[in-house]
C-alpha cells in the first residue's frame, strides 16, 4: 500500500524486518525490501553465494532503488518489475505467465486471475498454483483482501470471489515446439558454447571439434555469451540475463519452409519410402545386410540413447540393460499423422524411429547472408538431430557447379567441349544414367545441364586430377570438413557437407562470386533496449565476376533443359526464377 508514498526504500518495512527478523527471529514478519528495491537485485544483482555476500548487496541496491525512482515513474517501476520477475514454469514475465497459467494475455485477465498472479510474487515456489493450488487460492484471497481495502473491491465480491476456484489453464512452454525450433535450439548451444577443448570431444568427434574450433576464431556469434562480459565483469547467460535475440529468420518464409518439409519428406517420400520397405525382413535397412549386421547396428543405436547411458550410471547391469530394452513399456511415438500412444519394446522404438526419412532446408538471401528460413527436420520433439547445420551427408550432383566453376577460373567457357565417353582412371570407372550424346564432343553447358556424370570426371581430370584445387575452392566457400580427402572422384560429391554450407556456397554464384557467409542473428540488446553486438555480412571472394556470370548462365540451363525440366513442372509467378537473376555480362 505505500509503494506509491515512499522513494525506493521503505523505513518502516525496513525497521519491521530488522528488529522482527534480525533480533527477534519471526520468519513470518515479512521482508522490508520494496518493489523498486527487488526490481534493483533483478537487473543488478548477481546470486549471492553467502549471507554475507547478500548483506553487501543491500546498500547497493538502496542506491540504484533511489536513482530508480529518480529516473521512473511509479507505473513504469511496476511496469519492469512485472515484466522481469519468473513466475516459475519458464514464465519469465507478466505477459508470459498470464499464456502459461491462463492461456491469456495480461489485458484479458480476470480479476481473480490477475491476484493469482500477483500473489505468487511473494514466493513463487510457495505458492505454486500447480503444485500448491489450495495455499495458491489462500494467497490470491489475501491479495483480494488488499484491494479491498485499497478501495477497488467491495466486501461482497471479496466474500464471492474468495469461494472461486484457481481455474488454471496451465499450458507448459515447451522449447521443443514453436517456429524455428531446431534455429532455437542452436542459437542456445553456440551461443553459450566454450572455447573447444579437444580434451571434451571423443576420438568420434574429432571433426566436431575442427569445426568448432573454426568457428570459436570465425564466427562472432559462436560462443558470444563466453566472449562477453557485463559491467560487473561476469560473462553474459542468456536463461537469466534478459537478452533480446534478433534473428534474420522470416516467419512466412519459416512457416512455409517447415510445412514444405513435413509434406514432401515427411508424407509425399516417406510414404514411397514404406511402400518400397513394406514385407522386407530387413526393413528399413537395405536388403543386402544380414540379420546379424541389422542387430549390431540396432545394439549401436541402443548404447548411444539416453535410456542406455542414464542406466549405465545407475549402476546396470549389461543383461538387466538388455531385459529392459526388451520389455514392452508405453510411450508416445512419432507419426506422420501426429503422436501415437502406443507399447513397444525400447529396442523396437529404435528400429520404429530409423524407419524415418530426415530433412535438412537452409535458406538463405545472398544479397546480406542473412538466413530466412532454417528447418533442421520434420518435428524437433522427437528427431532433435539438426540435419541444417549439423548433419553432413553426401552431396552427389550439387558438387558439380563448384567443379564447372574451377575451370571457368581456369580459361574454360560454356562452350568449351569434352568427348562424352565411359573412361577408367586407375581403378575407379564412373557411371552415368544416360547414353545421350554418347561418344560424341559436348559441351560443358550441355553436360552441366545434364549432370553428365562422364563429362564432370573427365572435366576434373583435366583441370585438377588430384581433388586439390577443389577442396581449397570448397574450403573458400566455407565448408568446414578436415575429412575431405582430395580425390578425383571428389567430384561427383562423394564427400560430407552440411546444408547451410551448401546454401551459403551458392551465394557466391549469385553475387558476382562473393561468397557471403550465413547470419542467423542481426543484434542483441539487454533487456533495457541497449545493443550489446550488431551481426554484419563476412564474405570472400572466390570466383571472379566472369565465372560467376557464366555460371549463372550454366546453371539457368539446367533449370531450362535439364534431366528434371523444372520449369515446365513449376507453375511461373512474378520472382519464381529470382535465385538466378539475370545479369549483364561484365565489361572485359
Amino acid at each position: 500500500m505505500r509503494f506509491y508514498d515512499h522513494s525506493g526504500i521503505d523505513a518502516k518495512a525496513l525497521a519491521r524486518a530488522v528488529v522482527k527478523r534480525g533480533i527477534f527471529g519471526q520468519k513470518g514478519a515479512g521482508g522490508g525490501s520494496t518493489i523498486t528495491q527487488q526490481l534493483a537485485k533483478q537487473l543488478y544483482s548477481s546470486t549471492a553465494a553467502t549471507t554475507m555476500q547478500r548483506l553487501l548487496q543491500k546498500p547497493i541496491e538502496w542506491v540504484i532503488a533511489v536513482e530508480l525512482e529518480r529516473a521512473y515513474t511509479k507505473e513504469e517501476i511496476l511496469t519492469l518489475y512485472l515484466n522481469y520477475f519468473d513466475f516459475l514454469h519458464n514464465a519469465v514475465g507478466i505477459k508470459t505467465a498470464a499464456k502459461v497459467y491462463f492461456g491469456k494475455q495480461p489485458r484479458d485477465l480476470t480479476t481473480l486471475e490477475a491476484a493469482t498472479l500477483v500473489g505468487m510474487c511473494k514466493n513463487p515456489s510457495y505458492f505454486n498454483p500447480v503444485r500448491e493450488p489450495e495455499r495458491c487460492r489462500q494467497r490470491r484471497n489475501v491479495v483480494l483482501q488488499q484491494m479491498c481495502k485499497a478501495g477497488h473491491l467491495t466486501e461482497e465480491e471479496v466474500e464471492r470471489l474468495s469461494q472461486e476456484p484457481l481455474g488454471l489453464n496451465f499450458h507448459r512452454i515447451d522449447h521443443k515446439e514453436g517456429l524455428a525450433a531446431y534455429l532455437r535450439e542452436y542459437l542456445r548451444r553456440i551461443m553459450m558454447a566454450e572455447r573447444p577443448n579437444p580434451d571434451d570431444y571423443r576420438a568420434w568427434q574429432r571433426p566436431q571439434y575442427y569445426v568448432d574450433s573454426l568457428m570459436w576464431e570465425n564466427d562472432p556469434l559462436y560462443g558470444w555469451c563466453k566472449k562477453n562480459v557485463k559491467r560487473d565483469g561476469t560473462h553474459y547467460d542468456i536463461y537469466t540475463d534478459g537478452l533480446k535475440i534478433y534473428t534474420a529468420i522470416d516467419s512466412r518464409m519459416q512457416q512455409y519452409a517447415e510445412e514444405a518439409v513435413k509434406k514432401q519428406v515427411g508424407q509425399v517420400m516417406q510414404a514411397k519410402f514404406d511402400a518400397e520397405k513394406r514385407g522386407a525382413a530387413n526393413a528399413p535397412y537395405v536388403s543386402t545386410l544380414s540379420v546379424k549386421d541389422v542387430n549390431q547396428r540396432l545394439a549401436k543405436a541402443m548404447k548411444q540413447s539416453d535410456r542406455y547411458r542414464q542406466m549405465k550410471a545407475d549402476g546396470a547391469t549389461e543383461a538387466e540393460i538388455e531385459e529392459a530394452f526388451n520389455r514392452r513399456v508405453p510411450m508416445t511415438v512419432y507419426t506422420p499423422r501426429g503422436e501415437v500412444d502406443t507399447l513397444m519394446t525400447p529396442r523396437d522404438s529404435i528400429r520404429y524411429y530409423k524407419r524415418f526419412l530426415r530433412a535438412g532446408l537452409v535458406s538463405i538471401d545472398p544479397e546480406t547472408g542473412h538466413v530466412k528460413a532454417y528447418v533442421g527436420g520434420l518435428d524437433y520433439a522427437h528427431f532433435q538431430y539438426d540435419m541444417a547445420t549439423v548433419g553432413r551427408r553426401q552431396v552427389g550432383s550439387t558438387m558439380k557447379p563448384f567443379v564447372y566453376a574451377m575451370a571457368m577460373q581456369g580459361g574454360y567457357t560454356p562452350e568449351s567441349t569434352i568427348l562424352n565417353v565411359q573412361r577408367t582412371y586407375g581403378d575407379w570407372s564412373p557411371r552415368n544414367g544416360s547414353k545421350a550424346r554418347y561418344g560424341e564432343e559436348v559441351t560443358l553447358k550441355w553436360g552441366l545441364s545434364q549432370s553428365n556424370n562422364w563429362v564432370t570426371a573427365e572435366l576434373m581430370y583435366q583441370i585438377d586430377n588430384t581433388g586439390q584445387g577443389l577442396v581449397r575452392d570448397l574450403q573458400d566457400l566455407g565448408i568446414a570438413n578436415d575429412n575431405m580427402q582430395p580425390s578425383l572422384s571428389l567430384c561427383l560429391g562423394t564427400c560430407d557437407i552440411t546444408t547451410a554450407e551448401m546454401a551459403s556456397a551458392y551465394t557466391a554464384f549469385v553475387k558476382k562470386g562473393i561468397r557471403r557467409a550465413p547470419i542467423l542473428v542481426t543484434r542483441i540488446e539487454d533487456g533495457n533496449g541497449n545493443i550489446l553486438a550488431e551481426f554484419h555480412p563476412r564474405t570472400n571472394e572466390v570466383y571472379s565476376e566472369e565465372t560467376a556470370y557464366n555460371m549463372i548462365d550454366m546453371m539457368r540451363a539446367v533449370i531450362d533443359h535439364g534431366t528434371r525440366r523444372v520449369r515446365r513442372t513449376t507453375t511461373r509467378t512474378a520472382g519464381s526464377w529470382a535465385a538466378f537473376p539475370r545479369l549483364s555480362r561484365p565489361a572485359g
